[in-house]
C-alpha cells in the first residue's frame, strides 16, 4: 500500500484526565505516513474515540510537510479544532515533526 520511500512515525501527547481518549488509550497519538522524497504527509490516523474527530484531524494534515513545525497549521489546529484535544494535537505533531527529522537524517 505504502511505496518504499515512505516512513511511519507517530507523535505523542498527553490529553487531560478527563478526556475520553486518556480512559481509552492513555494518552494521544498520531501516526502519520510520510513520502520522505517530499517530506509530505501521505496518510495518517489518531487515537481519536470518535471516527468524525479522525476524519477532521486528517483533513487539517494530509499534504502538509513534516520537515519543519508549521505556525501557521498550528494557528489553524487552533481556529478550526475545538474539541478537549486541541492542545494534544499541537504537541503530538510537534513530536513527530522532531522524530521525522531524526529518522530521516539517519537513514535517508
Amino acid at each position: 500500500m505504502y511505496s518504499e520511500n515512505t516512513v511511519y512515525v507517530v507523535g505523542n501527547a498527553k490529553t487531560n484526565t478527563d478526556n475520553a481518549i486518556t480512559n481509552k488509550f492513555s494518552s494521544f497519538f498520531i501516526g502519520f505516513v510520510v513520502d520522505v522524497d517530499k517530506d509530505e504527509i501521505i496518510d495518517l490516523s489518531c487515537s481519536s474515540t470518535i471516527r468524525t474527530t479522525d476524519d477532521f484531524i486528517r483533513s487539517l494534515f494530509m499534504r502538509k510537510s513534516l520537515k519543519i513545525f508549521d505556525c501557521t497549521l498550528e494557528e489553524e489546529i487552533k481556529k478550526r479544532y475545538h474539541g478537549s484535544s486541541q492542545r494534544a494535537i499541537i504537541v503530538a505533531y510537534k513530536d513527530a515533526t522532531k522524530k521525522y527529522n531524526e529518522v530521516k537524517l539517519r537513514h535517508f
